[in-house]
C-alpha cells in the first residue's frame, strides 16, 4: 500500500561525499570531467558553415536539415562503436560513437543552431551485461528536436513540431513510455560510461575517479553508485563496496542491478543471512533474473533441442533487444532449424547491436558463412 503523506520521517541517504575514499587510489592518468562534453570543435563549426550543410538547412529547416546532413546523406559516414564513450568533438573527429556519444554530438550541433533539445530515457527492460559475478545494466536514451518556431507563431500557439532521433530504434518503439532526462543526467551517464570502460580495461584507479565524478555531478544517479561500488569491490575494499551499494538502495530500494551485486559482497563479509534475504527478495520481484532464459537456451542447444533453445532465446531478445549475443544465438538456433531467412535477420541484428569492432567482425564472418550450409555455421559463446 502506498500513501501520499506519512507521519514517520524517512532518514535521508548519506551525502555522496561520505562514500569516497580518495586515499585508496592513485591519481587519474587522464583528465576526468565533462566540461567539454558538448563543446564544438573548429572542424564542427566549419562543417556547420559548409555549403553542403547550409543547403540541407535551407531546404528542410534546421530540425530536419540537421538530421539529413548528419545521418541521411552519409557525408560523415558515422559508424556505431561502443568501445569508448566520446565527447561531441571526439565523436565528430573519429566518425564513430556509441548511442550516447551520437546523442551528445547531435545535441551539440542542435544547440548551436538554436534548436531546442530534450533527452529521453526509453522505458524498455534493462539491457544486461556481465563480467564474472558482476552485473551491469544500461538504459536506452534518445533525443527530441523541437522546431524553433518564429516569434509570431509562439504568440498564438505553444504547439511545435518535434522530431525524435533514436540511434538504436527497437521494434514497436512508438509504444514505449519515455521519461524526460535533464542534461545533468546525460553528463552523469557519460562519466559513468567512462568509469565502466576503464574498469573493462582493468584501469581501476581511473575508473574510481570517473565514477566518483559521476556521483558528485549527480547524486541522484544510482547507476553511478553501482559502478563506484564495483570499483571498490575490484580493489578489494569490500566493506566500502557494501556501503555504496546500500547507499544506492537507499535511493532505489528495488534496483535489481544493485541487489544482484550486493549479494556476493555480503556473503564475502560473512553476512550470509542478509545475503540470503536479498536473494529471496530478488526471487519475488525478479523471478527470471538476467540471462535466465539465455542460460536455459544454451543448455537446450547443448542437448540438441534447437526448438526449445529458439523459444528461450526469443524470450531473452524480447526483454533485452539491444544485447548482441542474444540475437546471435537466436540466429544460430534458427539456422539449426533450417530457417535461413530468420537466421540471417537475427545475425544482422547481432551485427547492428554489437558493441566493438571485434564482435562486428565476428558477426560479419558468421553472416558470410550462411552460404556454407548448417555445418558451416557454428557458435562459440561470447563474453
Amino acid at each position: 500500500m502506498f500513501t501520499a503523506c506519512a507521519s514517520v520521517r524517512v532518514p535521508a541517504p548519506p551525502p555522496a561525499t561520505q562514500l569516497f575514499s580518495d586515499a585508496a587510489f592513485k591519481p587519474a592518468s587522464e583528465p576526468v570531467g565533462a566540461a567539454d562534453l558538448f563543446t564544438l570543435s573548429p572542424a564542427m563549426r566549419a562543417y556547420l558553415n559548409s555549403p553542403a550543410f547550409m543547403s540541407q538547412v535551407r531546404l528542410k529547416g534546421a530540425q530536419h536539415g540537421l538530421v539529413a546532413a548528419l545521418y541521411q546523406k552519409g557525408e560523415l559516414k558515422l559508424e556505431y562503436e561502443s568501445t569508448r564513450t566520446r565527447t561531441a568533438a571526439e565523436t565528430y573527429d573519429a566518425r564513430v560513437g556509441n548511442c550516447l556519444s551520437l546523442v551528445v554530438m547531435t545535441a551539440a550541433f542542435a544547440r548551436e543552431l538554436g534548436v531546442p533539445v530534450t533527452y529521453q530515457n526509453v522505458m524498455v527492460d534493462h539491457t544486461w551485461s556481465r563480467a564474472g559475478n558482476l552485473y551491469f545494466g544500461s538504459s536506452h536514451v534518445n533525443l527530441v528536436l523541437t522546431e524553433a518556431a518564429p516569434e509570431f507563431q509562439r504568440i498564438y500557439s505553444n504547439v511545435r513540431a518535434t522530431l525524435t532521433i533514436d540511434f538504436l530504434r527497437p521494434k514497436d518503439s512508438d509504444d514505449f513510455i519515455t521519461h524526460p532526462l535533464e542534461e545533468r543526467d546525460i553528463v552523469a551517464m557519460y562519466l559513468n560510461n567512462r568509469a565502466a570502460e576503464a574498469l573493462a580495461q582493468e584501469r581501476i584507479d581511473d575508473a574510481y575517479w570517473w565514477a566518483r565524478e559521476a556521483v558528485s555531478q549527480n547524486p541522484g544517479f544510482v547507476t553511478g553508485y553501482n559502478t563506484l561500488a564495483v570499483v571498490y569491490q575490484r580493489r578489494g575494499e569490500t566493506a566500502l563496496a557494501e556501503r555504496v551499494f546500500r547507499a544506492a538502495l537507499d535511493r532505489e530500494p528495488e534496483n535489481t542491478v544493485v541487489m544482484h551485486n550486493l549479494v556476493p559482497v555480503l556473503a564475502a563479509l560473512g553476512k550470509t543471512d542478509e545475503s540470503n534475504q536479498i536473494k529471496a527478495r530478488l526471487a519475488v520481484i525478479e523471478p527470471h533474473p538476467p540471462f535466465y532464459y539465455f542460460n536455459r537456451g544454451m543448455t537446450a542447444m547443448e542437448k540438441g533441442d534447437f526448438e526449445g533453445a529458439r523459444k528461450l532465446f526469443a524470450k531473452e531478445v524480447k526483454r533485452a533487444p539491444y544485447y548482441h549475443e542474444f540475437h546471435f544465438w537466436l540466429g544460430i538456433a534458427h539456422w539449426r532449424l533450417g530457417d535461413g531467412r530468420s537466421a540471417h535477420a537475427e545475425l544482422k541484428l547481432a551485427l547492428d547491436t554489437s558493441t566493438t569492432n571485434a564482435s562486428s567482425q565476428r558477426y560479419s564472418a558468421k553472416l558470410s558463412q550462411l552460404k556454407g550450409g548448417p555445418s558451416a555455421l557454428t557458435g562459440k559463446r561470447l563474453h
